[in-house]
């Protein structure tokens, strides 16, 4: 099973994820944790991503498919994946399409977690003043979800067209979101 889960910052994607990976065995491939390990490994690939990173350049589509790659390879006997930060784009879309058709598999389901942008900025900005965590400054935090809002709109259409796409109310309680994803999950 190869998932996507779609939802503005601060929408409960991570926390829907761990669920996943912690009810279902499911390896969650978050772009982010796959940077920062193949630059801590040495590795020639890490190599690359580290010197990239070090000139505050944007790892290529490219690189992060390679990198992805690698990480099916490794867990090949996983029950699912969870792609995390990926894709981003429509040629993001299409290349992991591609990688995952290479060997014989596809983007099975598209979770989208539809929250409320003005109740989620009031959950962020109460967070920021109880915790202080930078990513959740309000001003950073309209930034992101305009960002998350442009780069993602092309990829609704493109997975609801493979009937892939289903959306979920993200504003409900953790257990009940929870419920709702494994009810997508168990579809067939």
């Amino acid at each position: 099973m190869n998932l996507v889960i779609f939802g503005p910052p601060g929408a409960g994607k991570g926390t829907q994820a761990k669920r996943l990976v912690q009810d279902r065995g499911f390896v969650q491939l978050s772009t982010g944790d796959m940077l920062r390990a193949a630059r801590k490994s040495g590795s020639e690939l890490g190599k690359r991503v580290a010197g990239i990173m070090d000139r505050g350049e944007l790892v290529s589509d490219d690189i992060v498919g390679e990198l992805i790659a690698e990480q099916l390879e490794v867990h090949k006997d996983a029950p699912g994946f969870i792609f995390d930060g990926f894709p981003r784009t429509l040629a993001q879309a299409e290349a992991l399409d591609k990688l995952l058709a290479e060997r014989g598999q596809a983007v099975d389901r598209v979770i989208r977690l539809v929250v409320d942008e003005d109740a989620l900025l009031e959950r962020i900005a109460a967070r920021f003043e109880a915790e202080g965590r930078e990513d959740d400054n309000p001003e950073t935090f309209k930034v992101r979800l305009d960002a998350y809002n442009r780069q993602t709109a092309p990829l609704l259409p493109f997975y609801k067209d493979k009937g892939v796409l289903t959306e979920v109310n993200g504003m409900a309680g953790i257990d009940a979101v929870a419920a709702m994803v494994a009810q997508v999950l168990d579809l067939d």
